[in-house]
């Protein structure tokens, strides 16, 4: 199993990624500072939201579960979700990140 970096440094390390790259990301929500999962919210300008939740597979390398059944849903459907997902897991940090062509720059593949 490889190392986890703290949830804290993970999501500060790839905002100033997205950052550098002039990706506009915002953190809606901090966590549980060192093991919180993500929830990452990819809005695409005039078309809608994607929702993606952090998960790892049997060797602890990350992933993206993709939510709402992978489709694309409006800014309220999107903050339900968050909603619902936050009072299940009070540890969860919500990042969002503007996309043109709906891909983040977080690590990790798509389960």
């Amino acid at each position: 199993m490889e190392e986890r970096l703290p949830t804290h440094l993970y999501v500060q390390a790839h905002v100033w990624r997205c950052s550098a790259a002039s990706i506009p990301v915002y953190v809606l929500r901090k966590g549980e500072w060192e093991s919180g999962l993500v929830l990452l919210k990819v809005a695409i300008p005039f078309q809608g939201v994607k929702v993606f939740t952090q998960s790892r597979d049997l060797d602890g390398k990350l992933g993206w579960l993709p939510g709402l059944g992978g489709n694309m849903v409006s800014e309220q459907e999107a903050n339900d979700y968050v909603d619902r997902q936050v009072k299940r897991d009070p540890d969860l940090w919500v990042v969002e990140v503007e996309s043109r062509d709906g891909s983040h720059p977080f690590e990790g593949k798509q389960i």
